[in-house]
Formats: C-alpha cells, structure tokens, sequence
C-alpha cells in the first residue's frame, strides 16, 4: 500500500501557504494604519485572514475541483492541491471548524460597526460561490475574476468597516486599483489552464476570450491600476509604479496561442515571486505614508 500523506499535511497544501499572505495583509495594514492599534480585535482579524480563509477559499475550491485538477500538470504542489476523495469531507468539516469560531468572534467584535457584517457576508459568499456546487461562480466568464478578486479586496474593505474609518477618495481609489489588480492576477492566471479547462468542460474568462486577448485584458486591467493610483495624494500615488513589474512580466504572452497557452505558467510562477517583491515596497510606502500623516 502506497503510502498516504498526512491529513494536516494535505490540509495545509490545500491552503495554498504561498497566498496567505496576500488576504492576511491587507487585512492587517489597513486595520493597523487606520487606528494606530495592535488589539484583540487586529489579532483575530488577521489570524482568520491567514490560514481559516484560505482554507476555506482553497480547500472547498480543491474538493469540487478535484476531477478536473486530476488532468491539470499544475496542480499537486503549491499551486493547488489533489485532494483524495478519502480526504474531502475532513476537508470541508476542517474549514468549517477552523472558520466559524472566528468568523461569530468577528460579528460579536464588530457589532458598533453593523457595516462590517454585511463586508464579512459578502467575503464569506465570494469565497464559498466561486467554487461550490450550485453557484460555481468560477465557470460564469468575468465574474469568476471578479469574484477572486472580491477575495483579496474584501479583507481590506472589512478592516476600514470594522475600524470605521472614513472613507475618503484616496481611498476609494486606491481600493478600486487594488479590484483592479485582482482581476488581471486572476485573468492572467486563468491563462495557463485553457487546455485541461476546456478538456473538462469548465469555463473561465480565458476559456472564452482565447490566451492572447486575455493577457491584453489582464494587462489593461494593471495598467487601469496604475492610472487610478497617480491620482492619490502624494506619496501614495509611487504605488502606480507597482503595475510595472506585473505587466513587463507577462507582456511576452500577449500573442500567446491557446495550443501553448501553458507555456504561461512560467510568467505565473514569476508572479508569485513578484507579489512578494511588490509587497515589501508596498509596505516601505506604507510606512512613508504614514510618517505624513496620511492614517490621521
């Protein structure tokens, strides 16, 4: 008998690691930056974010996905995981487990916000209708990219909610850049799984505009990103420059062909390694922003 991997093991593939960073961060800073405090309130928020929420958006993603992922090259390592039939029910009842203590500890939290719990419903839906079966909002060309990129906008929205922030404009357009950016991250990587996505009958943004035309599109979108933050208050409008990398990267693959739309995975895996770059500019700039005041 081959042998079986670790129940925690396989549970923490299907979390993507890699990306819990990319929810837990937003969420974190602009709760941090807009109250000025390290509270209970900014540790539960942001230990939800990190791992219960991926596991949630991943997992449950990993076990109606796992026909199709068996044809997909890309999957079973840090880029997804082949979850086990054996292993689908802990997986749902482990996201369920992890999630819900937090996610009553958040409304009991945010009741002088009630705002807060309708941004919290709308995170939790996004997450759960992209995959699940009935909604499957992942296969609906468009919205299955702005969908994805509800997941990672969404916890930077609920932390201005549950701190009651003022929404100012910088702020509306910063978050619509960042909407911006989930929808061509989401486009992008949709390219590469063209060929076993058509194979096993699923749609996506890229299924239906072809490879080429969905690298413009996603491009388009980072470039929307950038324009949108030249017009913040100064110096956050340097983040326009965070576009740059993202677009240089996959700009070789705009004539890219469905037959070799997989040859992007390369620029995917790029990807990855840039948010992290990106990211720690992005906190630098933060921070300098915060040194004029701009939190206050």
């Amino acid at each position: 008998m081959p042998d079986r991997p670790p129940l925690l093991r396989m549970l923490v593939v299907a979390s993507r690691p890699l990306s819990w960073i990319n929810t837990a961060y937003p969420f974190a800073a602009v709760y941090f930056l807009t109250t000025g405090r390290i509270d209970f309130t900014l540790i539960i928020g942001t230990i939800f974010f990190l791992v219960p929420y991926n596991l949630t958006m991943y997992g449950v993603n990993d076990v109606f996905d796992y026909e199709s992922d068996l044809a997909n090259p890309r999957k079973g390592g840090a880029e997804g995981a082949k979850l086990p039939p054996r292993i689908h029910r802990a997986t749902l009842v482990a996201a369920a487990v992890l999630t819900a203590p937090l996610v009553l500890t958040l409304v009991v939290l945010g009741a002088d916000q009630p705002i807060s719990w309708a941004v919290l419903a709308v995170s939790l839906f996004a997450v759960l209708a992209y995959s699940v079966r009935g909604l499957r909002f992942k296969e609906i060309p468009v919205l299955d990219s702005i969908t994805s990129s509800t997941h990672f906008v969404t916890p930077a929205l609920y932390a201005l909610a549950l701190a009651g922030t003022t929404i100012t404009p910088a702020i509306v357009l910063t978050m619509i850049a960042f909407f911006c950016w989930g929808m061509a991250s989401h486009a992008f990587g949709a390219v590469q799984d063209i060929v076993p996505d058509r194979d096993a009958g699923i749609g996506s943004i890229a299924t239906v505009l072809g490879a080429g035309r969905t690298v413009k599109f996603a491009i388009g979108m980072w470039t929307v990103a950038g324009i949108l933050m030249l017009f913040t208050p100064w110096p956050a409008n340097l983040a326009a420059l965070a576009a740059l990398p993202y677009i240089v990267s996959v700009a070789p693959y705009v004539r890219v062909d469905d037959a070799h739309s997989g040859n992007a995975n390369r620029a995917w895996r790029r990807f990855l390694i840039i948010n992290y770059a990106v990211g720690f500019v992005i906190t630098l700039l933060l921070i300098l922003c915060a040194s004029e005041g701009m939190f206050v």
